[in-house]
């Protein structure tokens, strides 16, 4: 009888876990429907290109897309055996609530082993391809890697600043440039406006500038001249950009558990940079384990009789992943900051809910209301109160 309902409760939780992958996938690619109509209409990029692009971004997505995907399951099914009497015929059979946790523990269990997969090899791999991949589109429209308000480093000893780009006319506007390729000579470039100007047999761009000004420090001699110029060009080449792909050292997204752990232990001060790779580290296993906290959560908020419960049990549970991801996002942020050790700011959230998980499990299996009733009861009484008091004063 337990195996049977094991693998009955195990095959229930499939569906509205992939139906939920699905959908989140989904609201994914909506988000990015406007930058894949930009790249396809404006840069001319391939469909087949822009599609990679997305591949190589969903691991960073899926890492917290699974772990919710695995709790809204584990409700959606608890409140759909509850409200079909699937739990009370259970119950009667003998049935406890800690009878019902194995399939559920071994879902989670494997949700967790996904999701730990993209985080320790899905991320960095799709991060270091999808470098790759911007490197070699980069030399067809490098319009594309340019980023508005934003000082671009992409070529060594070349600082490009852009106020705006013309999605239309491609031209660029309130350009300054600081070029340090000359020997002992600084160029500061400030123009108006400018365009890029392909030059595929050199692999290299010319960026043309219109009104504007070059500031040049003679760092010999210590002299300084200003030129006016109506057009002016200025060469930039995309094999130091495609090089610098493969030779530019990996940032913390990028590196494997492996890299991080040489990195920490040759750092010699335990400073921002030592923060950020820390918390990376404990991340690739904490968010994994959400998948189990989370999921245990579900079980007791999906057990209830009465129908009339089923949608505040599911505004519950995803009121609890809120709670998750603000508690996990407030100790990123102090863990980067020092003011909270990166170990506890990444393990803190999954230790308060599988508190919250152990609590709610406890109070099922004897049957007392959840904390969440009996806060709505105290609630519903106090405001009772304070209505009859005033319809008393009226």
């Amino acid at each position: 009888m337990n195996n049977v309902t094991n693998r009955y409760i195990f095959m229930e939780l499939l569906p509205p876990f992939l139906i939920n992958v699905g959908f989140l996938l989904f609201i994914f690619l909506m988000t990015k429907i406007l930058d894949i109509t930009n790249y396809i209409v404006n840069y001319k990029i391939g469909l087949t290109v822009v599609l990679s692009m997305l591949f190589f971004s969903m691991p960073q997505f899926l890492q917290f897309v699974i772990p919710m995907s695995v709790m809204l399951a584990v409700l959606l099914t608890f409140l759909r055996m509850s409200g079909d009497n699937e739990i009370t015929a259970l119950k009667a059979s003998g049935f406890s609530i800690y009878q019902l946790l194995p399939p559920v523990v071994l879902f989670c269990v494997i949700g967790t082993l996904l999701t730990m997969f993209l985080t320790i090899y899905g991320i960095p791999w799709g991060n270091l391809s999808l470098r790759g991949l911007t490197a070699r589109v980069a030399a067809s429209s490098f319009e594309i890697g340019l980023k508005e308000r934003t000082f671009n480093d992409n070529f060594k000893d070349v600082m490009l600043y852009v106020s705006k780009i013309d999605a239309g006319s491609k031209e660029l506007m309130d350009v300054f440039i600081e070029d340090k390729r000359g020997e002992d000579m600084i160029n500061t470039i400030v123009s108006s406006r400018g365009k890029l100007i392909s030059d595929s047999e050199n692999l290299s761009f010319r960026l043309r500038l219109w009104d504007g000004t070059i500031n040049q420090v003679d760092i010999k001699n210590r002299s300084v001249n200003s030129i006016q110029f109506e057009t002016y060009d200025v060469r930039l080449s995309i094999k130091e950009l495609i090089q610098g792909a493969g030779d530019r050292r990996k940032n913390r997204r990028e590196m494997s558990l492996g890299e991080m752990r040489d990195f920490m232990k040759t750092s010699e001060k335990k400073d921002r940079a030592y923060n950020k790779t820390l918390l990376d580290y404990h991340k690739k296993f904490s968010i994994p384990l959400a998948s189990v906290v989370l999921g245990l959560i579900a079980v007791p908020l999906g057990i209830q009789s009465e129908v009339r419960k089923r949608s505040s049990g599911l505004a519950f549970g995803l009121a609890l992943f809120l709670m998750y991801y603000i508690l996990l996002t407030t100790g990123t942020g102090l863990g980067k900051s020092g003011k909270l050790p990166p170990l506890l700011g990444m393990w803190a959230p999954n230790l308060v809910m599988g508190i919250i998980a152990a609590i709610f499990i406890f109070r099922a299996g004897r049957e007392r209301p959840l904390w969440a009733d009996s806060l709505k009861r105290a609630a519903g009484h106090f405001f009772g109160t304070l209505i009859k008091r005033r319809d008393q004063k009226e």
